[in-house]
């Protein structure tokens, strides 16, 4: 829709992920944070809303869709509905957004556009608020050529079929220009040089740079203050306006405390618009100062308690679905988040930023209800090819899933329907990758809360540690490798309680992966054979997660992820564990 609109220049080279600009999001190939575009076609000007598809991401779409009069619900047309497509969905229909059904990939081999209809008009059926949203326009799209048809039969050769379908049943915004100000703050910027920025849309009046306005926040009305500049989208870039008017999506600066779900007002008539709602957290961690004899080594940001402190804050402005809590000490946090994604993204994001610091295995959030303990139940939709169902069968079975359907279609893919707890879920992500060879796809969404029940154990053995402080050497690691399996190679420096590797048994072994061969006058044909080392198994921060246990951390750094037991000397675990085995 942008390079049909003739936003860039011929000579130009935007590629094709032109929304998702954030690192994460083009090495995931998804999209984390809600943005908005505009194009100009037929003389109307289009503001247009990307949000997150993934159910971890829900925040972002519940805090944007505020700002929208309609809807594209984009559908892949060999895939069809997936879970997420659930959650968006029925999150815009209880707003009264009527939807644009967009099945897109058309030129799929097994593609199956009608199937996907007839389910995305069942989905309407069982979601739908009013009956008009039921009457929704279909367009077939394949968006890699940026070809679209209401008809299949007729192949399409621009997006003018899909641009003039909004158009045509994307009703214009009902809004009063000639009212008091209101706009609800949907989103936070920063900018270096305009500092604090508030995104949302003009709900009545006109706002100007000047404005006196007040803010009414959570906790009662502010003093007068002045809008700065006013700032509106065109294609990629922000272009600064006169004035803008009610129905326009908006960018405002001078506002230094503004909050995600303020109304900005009239300073005369300080009337605040409902706040917005976003659910509730489902898993939570804790986020601790690094205290491994690393620490400082390598962090390009100070990591105190203060500082990660301030950093976590920070988030909170514009992720409106974290909750952070202080926890058991001054240096621990208790960060709660959708769900595993949300918050390893939040990780790897303060990771490359700088900062270093500790995170605890993911553990669910319960609740009481009527006497009883309950946790999250999600549903768990599983694609893959054929030959892999048995592999994938047997690691839900393990893990207390439940199986409740399984469809196959003609390309040999089938699609497993599953129903767990949120904890069973946990690191199945990356293990579904390793388990179909990098082809599974999976996607979750949450059911509501049923009775906690008791679940399979987990079946990892025990870990081996580092006995001492040094450098791993070959001759230290092929005594390892006789034990275990190898998570650390040559040259890698290690501290005592470092997890260096994982046992063949059960119960934890400390060995010294720093051990030299002893040097001596006696040489022997067969004594100096070369040492053969196995390759170490490297994790990556979900499978880390997913692999500690209740006494172990993960040590997040700019430069690597390390595992560590929280007790880092032997003995102390020991007398902690014989003293937790003691009666009373």
């Amino acid at each position: 829709m942008l390079k049909q609109s003739r936003v860039f220049a011929e000579h130009e080279q935007v590629g094709e992920l032109i929304m998702d600009s954030n690192d994460l999001e083009r090495e995931k190939g998804i999209t984390i944070l809600a943005k908005n575009t505009s194009v100009r076609y037929r003389g109307v000007k289009l503001n247009i809303i990307d949000t997150p598809g993934h159910a971890d991401f829900g925040g972002e779409v519940e805090r944007v869709l505020g700002m929208a009069d309609g809807c594209l619900l984009l559908v892949d047309a060999a895939e069809g509905p997936m879970p997420q497509t659930r959650v968006v969905l029925k999150q815009a229909l209880a707003l009264g957004l009527r939807p644009i059904i967009v099945v897109n990939k058309i030129d799929r081999t097994n593609a199956r556009p009608d199937e996907t209809v007839e389910a995305v008009h069942d989905l309407l059926l069982e979601l739908a608020t009013d009956s008009e949203q039921l009457d929704a326009p279909v367009v077939y799209t394949n968006g890699r050529e940026g070809t679209a048809t209401l008809d299949l039969r007729v192949a399409g050769t621009t997006l003018e079929p899909l641009l003039d379908t909004v158009l045509t049943h994307v009703p214009p915004p009902v809004a009063d220009p000639d009212g008091p100000l209101q706009l609800l703050v949907s989103a936070l910027d920063h900018d270096s040089y305009r500092g604090r920025m508030a995104i949302g849309r003009v709900v009545r009046g006109v706002i100007a740079p000047g404005m006196p306005v007040v803010l009414c926040a959570a906790d009662g009305v502010s003093a007068r203050q002045r809008i700065g500049q006013v700032l509106v989208v065109e294609a990629l870039e922000r272009l600064p306006v006169e004035s803008a008017a009610a129905g326009e999506i908006v960018i405002v600066t001078g506002l230094a405390d503004v909050a995600i779900g303020d109304t900005i007002a009239d300073a005369d008539t300080p009337e605040a618009l409902p706040r917005l709602e976003v659910g509730e957290p489902t898993l939570r961690m804790q986020f601790s100062v690094n205290q491994s004899p690393f620490s400082g080594r390598e962090a390009k940001q100070s990591s105190t308690s203060r500082q990660l402190r301030a950093r976590l804050e920070r988030e909170l402005l514009t992720n409106v679905a974290l909750r952070v809590a202080d926890g058991p000490t001054a240096d621990i946090f208790e960060v709660s988040g959708r769900g595993e994604l949300h918050l390893a993204i939040l990780i790897e994001t303060m990771r490359r930023e700088g900062y270093e610091f500790e995170v605890s295995r993911p553990a669910v959030i319960t609740r009481e209800v009527d006497g009883h303990r309950v946790e999250p139940v999600e549903e768990c939709l599983i694609d893959c090819g054929a030959d892999h169902v048995g592999a994938v069968t047997e690691a839900l079975g393990s893990r207390g899933a439940q199986l409740h359907s399984m469809r196959t279609d003609a390309g040999g893919g089938v699609r497993l329907t599953y129903v767990a707890p949120t904890r069973a879920l946990i690191g199945l992500r990356s293990l579904l990758l390793t388990l179909t060879r990098g082809t599974g796809v999976m996607a979750t969404r949450l059911l509501g809360w049923e009775r906690w029940r008791v679940l399979p154990r987990s079946a990892r053995s025990g870990v081996l540690t580092a006995s001492q402080d040094g450098v791993a050497v070959a001759y230290g690691l092929l005594g390892l490798q006789e034990r275990g399996q190898p998570f650390v190679g040559p040259g890698v420096a290690v501290y005592e309680g470092m997890i260096v590797g994982l046992n063949r048994r059960p119960g934890d072994l400390a060995v010294n992966v720093t051990k030299q061969k002893q040097k001596t006058n006696i040489r022997s044909s067969t004594e100096d054979q070369t040492v053969k080392l196995v390759p170490p198994r490297h994790m990556s921060l979900e499978e880390s997660l997913d692999f500690i246990e209740d006494d172990e951390l993960v040590e997040v750094t700019p430069a690597a992820l390390r595992l560590r037991k929280r007790t880092l000397r032997a003995d102390a675990r020991i007398k902690e564990r014989k003293r937790q085995q003691q009666p009373g």
